[in-house]
């Protein structure tokens, strides 16, 4: 089962209950830019010795939720997540458009 999160809070509390952080990237987009958001769960992945610093996985650079919130309302975004009271697989999300 799955439900959607547009409130702010809701989605920072779904993220902290697994031990998640906001992520976001630059990347072109015709004329300009454009954001990328990600979440990453555990901080194993970021600080492996491959990365190019201790906040960069892929491009992906950890940024303020102010950041990310303002990258998810600007892209009219949603997060769709799992609601396994046992807190579900951090991987099982997906950005949607907001309705």
């Amino acid at each position: 089962m799955a439900k959607i999160l547009t409130d702010q809070n809701d989605i920072r509390q779904w993220v902290a209950a697994r031990g998640g952080s906001p992520m976001a990237m630059e990347t072109p987009d015709g004329t300009g830019t454009r954001t990328l958001l990600q979440l990453t769960f555990g901080q194993y992945e970021i600080n492996t010795d491959g990365n190019q610093g201790p906040d960069r996985l892929g491009g992906f650079q950890l940024v303020s939720w102010d950041e990310w919130f303002a990258a998810l309302d600007a892209n009219n975004l949603a997060l769709r997540v799992s609601d396994d009271p046992s807190g579900g697989n951090e991987a099982e999300f997906e950005f949607v458009e907001k309705v």
